[in-house]
């Protein structure tokens, strides 16, 4: 065998592996949009939708676990139950020498359902949702009186158009 056609070889070997991973992530992507979707399918449906056996379903996500990319698995609730309830963002500006301790006391409020650091004139975005208009004021004003809160802004949810958990 000359030189030439074992450097093609190798290079031919290179080129299936990275197209061999490029396949497994793709295949993985599929596998997690199916499961933002309803995390409740089963192993044997996850597999017959991605045209692959159970056990490479079952190994996927194992590895997805194991890797945590997937961290845990959560509900989607009826929309008629969410349209009762009241949602509002607040922009929140804060004294950036306590941003650590303010992330801290934010993410032990209850209602509290997102969290961001966010560019622009304000620092964190926080979503808040409670049963009436009277209890997310209340909690709106507690964001709001947190030692290094300088300013919020708040946003009232008045629909929901489209909701993809993450």
């Amino acid at each position: 065998m000359s030189n030439k056609s074992f450097i093609c070889i190798i290079l031919f070997n290179n080129t299936y592996q990275n197209v061999k991973k490029t396949f497994i992530m793709k295949k993985e992507k599929e596998l997690i949009n199916l499961l933002k979707d309803n995390s409740r399918q089963s192993v044997s449906e996850l597999a017959k939708k991605l045209g692959t056996s159970r056990a490479t379903v079952q190994h996927a996500i194992e590895n997805l676990e194991r890797r945590e990319i997937i961290q845990g698995y959560t509900i989607r609730l009826n929309p008629t139950f969410n349209q009762q309830q009241i949602s509002a963002y607040i922009m929140i500006s804060i004294v950036s020498q306590r941003t650590s301790e303010i992330v801290r006391k934010l993410q032990k409020v209850p209602q509290l359902d997102m969290l961001c650091t966010i560019s622009g004139q304000y620092d964190l975005m926080a979503k808040v949702t409670e049963d009436t208009t009277q209890n997310l004021d209340i909690v709106i004003d507690q964001i709001a009186s947190l030692e290094g809160v300088k300013q919020t802004l708040s946003h009232i949810v008045l629909s929901q158009k489209k909701n993809r958990t993450i």
